[in-house]
């Protein structure tokens, strides 16, 4: 009904002005209207159109590759001012569309990404060409960085003209990063991993292959800040702090993936002897001694060192006392126990 109303009225205010007639002669003419603010946007899009043109008359569906896919991605959104055309990525190819007189054959475009018909640019050009637009947030420090020392180009990990990039989502980006990391692939297959294969998280959860100030190309400076982001119970501060824990998680855990729970890198106890190698095995005077490895002495009343060393360590789960390992608030809480 409103719009009725809306429609009743619109109708209305045109008789009124036929009814009116024309403007006196001695009256001025209204003035024009003024350009809407879509219309250089429009221009922008005709433009950009254009220049495609010269490359996607021969470029088509025909193609083996899906290149006119690229409209399917933000590259190709000419609604957006900063959509590339074809020649802010390939260049404006002038020998390839024309001709060159000094070479048989169609010249070669002046920016070629991968190994087709043409040989393909040197890799660091192929990153200034992406650069040139993507240079900030998370790929300001790709120089210099450890994907870069390796001689790798965008496109090594990115399919632009792929509506699905496999490396932007969660559950095909491993297989990407697999390709080269391969240890970390079957380290991943062990029965205690991050839930990569689950699609719950991704290598860029953790890393920034764009390049980092931190080691490893964590998205952190450290490897406990990264940690972090997702065990945040472990982070304290804690009245007893644990030194190899405020130190690095990886000095107890391996994160792609091992055969102890959870993510350890060793079994218990002998994890925790690489440090504690004195502790109920030695001493005379150690708090709990488990002699045989099912008997709860007090002070060394059955002191291991008169033990054969499979019995010092049968029965050992060291965190089943001290099981607030991470670090504690307890008062109480010194050896990390209840």
């Amino acid at each position: 009904m409103k719009f009725l109303r809306q429609l009743a009225v619109i109708v209305s205010a045109l008789g009124t002005l036929v009814a009116a007639g024309p403007a006196p002669a001695d009256e001025p003419a209204p003035a024009a209207e003024p350009a809407t603010a879509a219309e250089p946007l429009a221009r922008h899009v005709r433009s950009s159109l254009d220049e495609d043109a010269k490359c996607t008359r021969c470029h088509d569906e025909t193609e083996s590759a899906p290149v006119l896919a690229i409209y399917q991605t933000r590259h190709g959104v000419k609604a957006d001012a900063r959509a590339p055309t074809c020649q802010s990525c390939h260049g404006d190819s002038e020998k390839h569309l024309k001709g060159d007189p000094g070479q048989k054959g169609r010249a070669r475009p002046d920016i070629v990404y991968g190994k087709k018909a043409y040989q393909p640019n040197a890799s660091r050009d192929l990153a200034q060409a992406c650069l040139a637009c993507h240079n900030s947030g998370k790929r300001q420090h790709w120089s210099g960085s450890a994907h870069e020392r390796e001689d790798m180009a965008c496109t090594n990990c990115h399919q632009i003209h792929n509506p699905h990039d496999p490396v932007l989502n969660k559950i095909t980006q491993p297989e990407v990063c697999f390709n080269c990391h391969k240890e970390q692939r079957a380290q991943t297959h062990r029965i205690s991993t991050h839930p990569l294969d689950a699609g719950k998280m991704a290598c860029t959860d953790c890393h920034n292959p764009h390049g980092s100030t931190g080691p490893k190309l964590m998205i952190k400076n450290t490897v406990n800040e990264v940690c972090f982001t997702c065990h945040d119970e472990k982070r304290g501060p804690f009245l007893w702090e644990h030194q190899p824990v405020s130190d690095d998680c990886m000095n107890c855990h391996t994160p792609h993936g091992s055969t102890n729970q959870p993510l350890l890198r060793a079994r218990l106890p002998w994890l925790c002897q690489e440090c504690h190698s004195g502790d109920h095995a030695r001493s005379m005077y150690s708090g709990a001694s488990l002699a045989g490895g099912n008997a709860n002495t007090i002070n060394g009343a059955k002191p291991f060192q008169n033990q054969s060393p499979a019995a010092q360590i049968v029965g050992r789960q060291c965190l089943n006392c001290h099981s607030l390992v991470h670090g504690s608030n307890s008062p109480a809480g010194a050896k990390f126990q209840r």
